[in-house]
């Protein structure tokens, strides 16, 4: 009997901001199949009887590839499980869930989406950088900054440096020069506030702001390490604003 496979979004590692639903499927699982950046604690939230399958991904160290990777999904709901494929953040956004989903369903098993909440999400929310505001910010704009297999950055540079909205960048902490570079050959001011934001909603949470112009040296000095999201707009003018210091690792607030 062919089991079904949930596509979870598992946030950005605080267990709290985990959906009911998500948690209620992980609790019912019979096999989990967990990313690198799933926290400890909601991996922990786990059916202990489930079956646990780390396929986690490292920059640069893949040693369980996505073709792997949906190959497992298949074999344990082919085998009959309800399988809890839990991914960071959100599945739908650079999650990778729609090509796993497009494997199942050639196979004829069941599918279903369960939402998480984005990188983007948890790092407004816990920093109080909206992602738009009146005056500032207009609209949003999501991009990844890394390519497969470690490829060009093909991006619209010309689209992407609009000073009326916000753009945020997953994956781009080994290409943020080229990324500020791109962005500012395209009329983006180097003056552009910035806002580095490592393991958003951890307790291994490192914040950093700069200006565009600046943003690969500061990185660089800090030594930032992925996960680390960029947030690039004037809404990063309004976390100054609040005299908060330029790095918080919030261990105080999670411990």
């Amino acid at each position: 009997m062919t089991g079904k496979v949930s596509l979870i979004g598992a946030g950005p590692g605080d267990p709290e901001l985990l959906t009911r639903k998500a948690e209620r499927l992980l609790q019912e699982a019979t096999c989990v199949v967990y990313d690198r950046l799933v926290s400890d604690e909601i991996v922990a939230m786990a059916n202990p009887d489930a079956k646990m399958i780390f396929v986690g991904k490292m920059p640069q160290c893949h040693p369980v590839t996505q073709d792997r990777i949906n190959e497992i999904l298949v074999e344990e709901a082919q085998a009959g499980q309800r399988v809890a494929r839990l991914k960071g953040g959100d599945p739908l956004i650079f999650g990778r869930g729609s090509e796993e989903a497009a494997v199942l369903r050639a196979q004829g098993i069941p599918v279903e989406y369960v939402p998480g909440i984005t990188a983007a999400q948890g790092a407004s929310s816990i920093s109080g950088v909206p992602l738009t505001h009146r005056g500032l910010a207009t609209g949003v704009q999501y991009v990844t900054g890394h390519r497969q297999a470690d490829k060009k950055l093909d991006l619209d540079w010309k689209r992407l440096a609009n000073p009326d909205t916000t753009l945020v960048i997953y994956m781009g902490v080994a290409n943020i020069g080229q990324i500020a570079v791109g962005l500012m050959t395209e009329g983006l001011p180097g003056t552009t506030p910035v806002m580095a934001i490592s393991r958003a909603t951890t307790s291994q949470e490192r914040r950093m702001t700069s200006t565009l112009a600046k943003v690969a040296q500061d990185a660089r000095e800090a030594e930032l390490k992925a996960p680390t999201l960029f947030i690039i707009g004037q809404v990063v003018s309004l976390y100054e604003a609040q005299g908060l210091p330029l790095e918080d690792d919030r261990r105080e607030a999670h411990a």
